[in-house]
């Protein structure tokens, strides 16, 4: 691992899963900036000055450190010009989480060479495959390793850098259910270990009636209500469709936060007042949930929950589209179908049972007589 150097006021540092170090400016207010200079370099100190000031920093046309070259055209190339050409177009934090994973296929090796420095341009739908399934063990990981990759090869594929995507075409691994769904009597359960005031309580509901991902939840205050309807932009979405959820308070929800002691830009907050971080209200729900003797449930759970308890109330695909914020109906069809499907089971169960065969000893009518 690096050695830490004598870090300028605002300057941190994190690792990733390989020790490298990964620099950045943090100044209160403003996103953080990546560093890319050597530490201890006057390119370094340039770099922290620009981002102090909160203008761009232009980086000298000369070499200043001894790291390997990068290989024109080859993966990691590719990768780089992706990240470098894309920092602003997708959240910075879905870039550094596809980042880290497109540095961990380069840093694999195919025999003794390093993915990294084979050509891009040769990479076929099989070495995709491959990737895939030796990088990661489970299904939902592994399609994360397709997803990182295809997002590079589809940016390729828009700059002309290469006729097709070789990731296009591979069918998402099934993963089962994924989450936990609540349950009515787990949310009941909830509720009754933490009470109407209580953050949890609000945080429950939140994520109950909104259908708002974890990182949505942090950041949703009162300035996004208007005349009763609540209007967000998911994060996940702001980089991709764009597409805002527009949908009514439900009178449950008005009656928790009307309880709650919220923030002034965000409904819930930390004991110390402060708005939670994503991976902050994670863990707050994680020990509320613990509390509760939920150990299964977490806050992704409570937006399946929605989505069934809405399908099962006979939500369509396009209503539930509206609410959850989804652009496909990939998503729906999951909680509609299972919710067609046990209504019709309810519908037929009746046709289980034989029918009865009528007995022809017994007059059909009371005032019947036998001839």
């Amino acid at each position: 691992m690096t050695r830490k150097h004598n870090l300028p006021t605002g300057v941190s540092v994190d690792y990733d899963r390989h020790g490298n170090p990964r620099y950045y400016f943090r100044r209160t207010g403003h996103p953080k900036v990546r560093l890319r200079e050597k530490p201890g370099t006057d390119g370094f100190k340039d770099e922290v000055a620009c981002a102090r000031l909160g203008m761009p920093f232009q980086a000298p046309t000369v070499a200043t450190t001894n790291e390997p070259k990068i290989i024109k055209g080859s993966l990691r190339w590719l990768v780089e010009e992706y990240e470098k050409r894309n920092r602003n177009r997708v959240s910075q934090e879905l870039m550094e989480r596809r980042y880290r994973m497109l540095m961990e296929i380069c840093e694999s090796k195919l025999g003794e060479q390093k993915r990294g420095n084979l050509p891009f341009a040769l990479m076929k739908r099989r070495h995709v495959i491959d990737i895939r399934d030796g990088l990661r063990a489970t299904a939902g990981a592994q399609n994360n390793v397709v997803k990182a990759l295809s997002a590079v090869f589809a940016w390729a594929v828009d700059a002309d850098m290469i006729a097709l995507n070789p990731c296009a075409g591979i069918e998402r691994l099934k993963s089962g259910d994924g989450f936990h769904t609540w349950s009515v009597e787990e949310v009941e359960q909830f509720e009754q270990r933490h009470p109407a005031g209580s953050k949890a309580r609000l945080a429950l509901r939140l994520g109950l009636f909104t259908g708002l991902r974890l990182s949505d939840l942090a950041i949703v205050g009162r300035q996004h209500v208007r005349d009763g309807w609540l209007l967000l932009r998911p994060g996940k979405t702001s980089s991709s469709s764009n597409v805002s959820v527009h949908i009514p308070l439900l009178d449950d929800l008005k009656e928790a936060i009307a309880e709650t002691a919220c923030g002034d830009l965000t409904y819930l907050t930390t004991e110390y007042g402060k708005p939670f971080s994503t991976k902050g209200l994670g863990n707050k729900f994680r020990q509320w949930c613990d509390e509760a003797g939920l150990p299964h449930c977490t806050a992704h759970g409570l937006r399946k929950a929605g989505a069934t308890m809405a399908a099962e109330n006979g939500a369509t695909d396009d209503e539930l589209m509206a609410i959850f914020g989804w652009t496909t109906k990939q998503q729906t069809t999951l909680y509609t179908q299972k919710a067609n499907r046990k209504r019709l089971a309810g519908g037929a169960m009746h046709k289980l049972v034989p029918e009865k065969k009528m007995d022809k000893s017994v007059p059909l009518l009371a005032n019947e007589t036998m001839g």
